[in-house]
């Protein structure tokens, strides 16, 4: 059987197992410092640990790292990255340059529950939690992990439905004793799970968007089940409960659907629902999925909608598509297909 690996462990976590190993509790820092801060992969490489702690920790722990087993380049310069996870399953993680900037569109679940009308991920259906390191894994296997401007929990799954893994993960990208981010680099995306939202708001710094596509209720739980437990309302009124502070920013994203949410009712509607709030709307084109009943709205009326918020005040800004032509733009991240072809290889 394999050795629990210490990568993905916080330093709470390496402290309780130093204690465990009756070594003093300084050296917790020294080792989450061994795997964050200088990548390395072997204890022996540890040199200013003693030689018998070094060998306990070979004996009960790892810190092996795998590699991407699949690589698809869009024409754009945007990568798709296929990586294993525990039980035969398999991620995407999608890498986005972009001038000066690069980001990392990170996934915290192998599928999702959600359900939402307009994502391949949902239609994969839930297969599984990710582990600390399996979340944090795909930003330390990146080959382009030293050019990442931004890390972006937009990729598969609902991000706080799978809490406690994303919290820790971003412990560890923002801790001294880890990789030392700003949390003004990390935003983490969600539906709007308002318990778990909570939590995060109180307990990090990192940026925070939430999911809105139509600012009203009855249409919004056509396209995402999540509106019949957290209404959209709700979930604004618990935002209004927090003062964010000016490092920290608020958005909304909101996919544009046509003859679904792109009339100027609804530039009305999100007025009135985030009335007076700091915040920035993110209009993202549709890219059409399988079975779906959903079409983009037309280029023209993006350009109008963004025009008809920002005469209400609201910072908007139209998001642009990346990766569509290998299937890593936003909502299309699925690797069903894939595990069909790749899973006997495991």
């Amino acid at each position: 059987m394999k050795n629990p690996s210490l990568f993905g462990k916080t330093l709470a976590e390496i402290e309780e197992i130093v204690a465990s190993l009756g070594a003093p509790a300084f050296t917790a820092r020294q080792i989450a410092e061994w795997i964050y801060k200088k990548h390395i992969t072997q204890f022996d490489a540890m040199t200013n640990l003693p030689k018998s702690l070094r060998h306990q920790l070979a004996q009960g722990y790892s810190i092996e790292l795998s590699t991407a087993v699949k690589v698809q380049t869009s024409v754009d310069g945007t990568k798709k990255y296929l990586y294993p996870s525990t039980g035969h399953t398999f991620i995407e993680t999608a890498y986005i340059p972009e001038g000066k900037r690069a980001t990392l569109c990170v996934s915290s679940q192998v599928g999702c529950k959600m359900g939402c009308l307009f994502c391949m991920t949902g239609k994969q259906g839930f297969q599984g939690q990710l582990s600390t390191g399996e979340i944090i894994h795909q930003i330390r296997s990146l080959p382009e992990r030293e050019t990442l401007s931004n890390i972006v929990f937009m990729g598969m799954g609902e991000p706080f439905d799978n809490l406690e893994n994303v919290m820790k993960s971003c412990e560890i990208l923002t801790a001294d004793w880890g990789y030392g981010w700003s949390p003004k680099r990390i935003t983490v995306s969600t539906i709007g799970i308002i318990p778990a939202m909570k939590t995060f708001i109180e307990n990090s710094s990192c940026h925070l968007a939430v999911s809105m596509h139509t600012p009203f209720h009855a249409e919004r739980k056509k396209i995402m089940p999540i509106e019949n437990v957290y209404p959209i309302q709700a979930v604004v009124d618990l935002l209004r409960r927090y003062d964010l502070g000016k490092q920290r920013r608020l958005s909304f994203e909101y996919i544009m659907f046509k003859d679904f949410n792109d009339s100027n009712r609804h530039i009305q509607g999100i007025s009135r629902l985030l009335h007076g709030m700091r915040c920035r709307i993110n209009l993202i084109r549709f890219h059409p999925i399988p079975n779906s009943p959903l079409a983009s709205a037309s280029e023209e009326r993006i350009q109008q909608f963004r025009e008809g918020l920002v005469s209400k005040g609201f910072r908007t800004t139209i998001r642009a598509s990346r990766g569509e032509d290998i299937l890593a733009a936003c909502g299309l991240l699925s690797t069903k297909e894939l595990v069909k072809t790749q899973a006997p290889d495991f």
